[in-house]
């Protein structure tokens, strides 16, 4: 879980995986949703230097997690993450890569992603939703140039699952071709492997402005109605 970032676009002062929800820290709530997964064995959260707000975000977990050094950009620092992963776990061993600022993900979401992929030829795949509006490529003023077809467009979200060898191959081959990697399916692809979409819950919101924060606290509401007895 990549979580050393520091989200300019929240304008907290705090950076946004340590902002409260309901009463906890952001990345809290993301790394409980993924340890609450009976397939999930182990988490590996990569945080930046002089990090003061993890150690009581730490304390809080049931289960211990491996933690390392965040990079430059998201890939450096998912690199770094699996190269601590790479001492307690196998290079064919799955690996789930998942924002921090995603707390609202579903574990029925989880298990399908790792169903699908086990039951297709890919050589991992990834949470995403299809793209239902309509889409526009514009020019640097704006300037409307065509209308994309939306037609098996999506939107990535995460987790993104790959085998561990072949994502650290995948993005250390990215870096050293000077590729932009914007996820971990971009690095995949670059090295022509197949990446599976599959289809996950709207609800699967990645907390990037002020106001999402009020929103992921009604989709988590919404989900714990759904699991209660009426």
């Amino acid at each position: 879980m990549p979580a050393a970032g520091v989200g300019r676009r929240m304008r907290a002062r705090v950076p946004k995986q340590y902002l409260p929800l309901n009463g906890q820290a952001l990345l809290l709530h993301t790394l409980k949703r993924l340890q609450q997964h009976p397939q999930v064995r182990g988490v590996v959260v990569a945080i930046s230097a002089g990090d003061e707000y993890w150690p009581a975000v730490e304390a809080q977990l049931d289960l211990p997690v491996l933690v390392a050094p965040g990079g430059d950009e998201r890939a450096h620092t998912v690199r770094n993450a699996l190269a601590v992963l790479a001492r307690v776990a196998a290079p064919v061993d799955w690996v789930l890569v998942h924002d921090a600022a995603r707390p609202c993900v579903r574990t029925h979401d989880i298990s399908k992603l790792l169903a699908s992929v086990a039951a297709s030829d890919a050589a991992g795949g990834f949470l995403a939703m299809p793209v239902r509006d309509t889409m526009k490529r514009t020019d640097d003023l704006g300037r409307v140039l065509e209308t994309v077809p939306r037609e098996r467009l999506w939107h990535a979200l995460t987790p993104q699952l790959f085998r561990l060898g072949m994502l650290a191959e995948a993005l250390d081959r990215a870096r050293a071709s000077g590729r932009e990697v914007t996820d971990e399916a971009s690095a995949m692809e670059f090295g022509a492997n197949a990446v599976l979409a599959v289809e996950g819950h709207t609800d699967n919101l990645k907390i990037t402005h002020p106001a999402d924060l009020a929103l992921a606290e009604s989709f988590i509401a919404a989900q714990a109605q759904e699991r209660t007895p009426t």
